[in-house]
């Protein structure tokens, strides 16, 4: 299992557009992958999941993943939540 936390910057958290760019990100990797805030963790492959966290600017979250991509899935992650999601926009 590997995780790392980092605060999401972009101006509207992540929701519908980013979410869905997140969502299509996690799904490239073989790992399990979840979003967790606060005491809740769930599927970051899941657009209903990451969306019910209700993540806003500022908000810091945890990805963590557990399998073979593991490191490859929490880093292409947080890159992508640190770049503002620049790749999807």
């Amino acid at each position: 299992m590997f995780s790392k936390d980092v605060i999401v910057q972009n101006q509207v958290g992540l929701h519908a557009r980013p979410a869905t760019f997140f969502i299509q990100k996690a799904n490239n990797f073989k790992s399990s992958v979840w979003v967790s805030k606060d005491d809740r963790k769930v599927n970051a492959k899941s657009l209903l999941g990451v969306l019910s966290l209700g993540i806003i600017k500022g908000t810091t979250i945890t990805i963590i993943a557990d399998g073979e991509d593991q490191e490859e899935a929490v880093n292409t992650l947080v890159e992508l939540i640190n770049s503002n999601f620049a790749d999807g926009q």
